[in-house]
């Protein structure tokens, strides 16, 4: 039996960077994949740079984006001011629509503002649908915000928590939304965004590079874990560990230790994703479109070419499913490209390459009761050393930064633990 003091799961971007921050080199870093990534991965294809998804950075700690950036010596950063808009009934509209109510025709504008106006500031949502109505009212929730964020979740939202978002839902008060019909203030926490010349892969091998030779094991999955006896079952061998560090999803790692859990606990949403390359550019200036309304199949689509600035407009697009349902790829390419079309975000031009990926698990979808069960079985398999960590791990919303951060907590916390004496 093989055994280390500190067993990975993932070499995504959590699992990588707690192993650039554990100050002991005893650990074995095990991907089920070939690759490593997780869905920071990056394709070059057709002379076309697309990601599993759009993985646009948000840097709020320079510190961390400089370790980063250090390590990417043939890398170009590029620093983009983001351009956000909503197409709606036929006419773009800057985004957060909240703030832009008064970019709407004049009737929908008055709707929006009176409901707005006359909030029962008295209601107390128990749901995220029901905080919407009561922060916005009835005009701005049933033109954007439900039925975009119904499309992205693929469920009904009242089955999610109030926070369900938390600091990345743009709120905004009535002062702040009267202010912006004067003076345009649309910034939010991803306001600008690094990207690099590789893609997003090339943060990800920032951190492989700082890994130890052999450390990670592709190709090589868990199975199982024996809480009691700190052995883990792979898909190759038994190691016993010390600690176990997981960034799996939060239920998939309970199957593994056989700890109950109430029957659909923990759901969540599968995204289709298809990268598009097409033999010339289309819009220009925009990075994400947004697409509340239910004749586009698709939530939302983002421009890599206005930031890489090529002469081939190349896209990524995201269509959401529940997490049973079926994902039929060339029906819902077709569908996509009529969509496109019908947007007016193609009108001659040729698709020239495409890939797809489905996302599963993309968005989790966030209760009241799994975030309780969360934090009580994580607290469970902390007396045990297993720490399950990342956005899946976490049961959460977060940015990548975020998993970064709380990988170097966990390691930096385990670091004092084991810390020698002085001699």
């Amino acid at each position: 039996m093989d055994r280390t003091t500190y067993l990975v799961v993932g070499a995504g971007v959590s699992g990588l960077a707690f192993a650039n921050f554990i100050s002991n080199d005893d650990y074995i870093i095990l991907e089920r994949d070939s690759e490593i990534g997780g869905y920071c991965k990056t394709i070059h294809q057709d002379g076309f740079v697309w990601d599993y998804s759009g993985h646009f950075f948000h840097f709020r700690h320079k510190d961390l984006e400089q370790y980063l950036v250090d390590r990417m010596p043939n890398d170009e950063i590029k620093v983009v001011e983001k351009c956000s808009q909503i197409l709606y009934k036929d006419r773009l509209v800057e985004f957060p629509f909240q703030k832009n109510i008064h970019q709407l025709p004049q009737d929908e504008f008055i709707e929006c503002l009176y409901d707005l106006y006359f909030l029962d500031k008295t209601s107390t949502p128990t749901n995220f649908k029901e905080m919407v109505y009561s922060r916005f009212g009835a005009g701005i929730a049933e033109k954007f915000l439900v039925p975009y964020n119904e499309k992205l979740y693929a469920c009904d939202l009242s089955e999610l928590d109030v926070n369900a978002m938390g600091r990345f839902f743009p709120y905004a008060d009535l002062d702040a939304i009267v202010k912006n019909f004067r003076q345009a203030d649309n910034s939010s926490y991803n306001s600008t965004f690094t990207y690099p010349s590789g893609g997003a892969i090339s943060y990800v091998n920032a951190l492989a590079s700082e890994v130890k030779e052999g450390g990670i094991a592709l190709n090589e999955g868990l199975v199982s874990i024996d809480l009691k006896r700190k052995v883990a079952t792979t898909t190759q061998r038994e190691i016993a560990f010390e600690y176990l560090i997981s960034s799996a999803p939060f239920d998939k790692l309970l199957d593994m230790t056989a700890l109950p859990y109430p029957d659909d606990a923990f759901r969540y949403n599968k995204v289709l994703v298809f990268n598009l390359g097409f033999d010339k550019k289309g819009w220009e200036g925009k990075h994400w479109v947004y697409f509340p309304e239910r004749k586009y199949p698709f939530y939302r689509v983002g421009f890599y070419d206005n930031i890489f600035d090529t002469e081939r407009m190349s896209l990524y697009v995201e269509i959401g499913y529940p997490s049973g349902a079926e994902v039929p790829v060339e029906e819902k390419l077709e569908q996509t490209l009529a969509g496109l079309k019908e947007a007016g975000v193609i009108t001659d031009h040729q698709l020239v390459s495409s890939h797809n990926i489905v996302l599963d698990p993309a968005y989790v979808h966030i209760t009241q009761e799994s975030n309780n069960l969360v934090e009580d079985l994580r607290g469970v398999l902390s007396t045990r050393g297993v720490y399950s960590i990342g956005r899946y791990g976490g049961w959460t919303y977060c940015a990548i930064e975020d998993n970064m951060i709380e990988a170097r907590s966990l390691a930096r916390q385990l670091n004092q633990i084991n810390a020698l004496p002085d001699s």
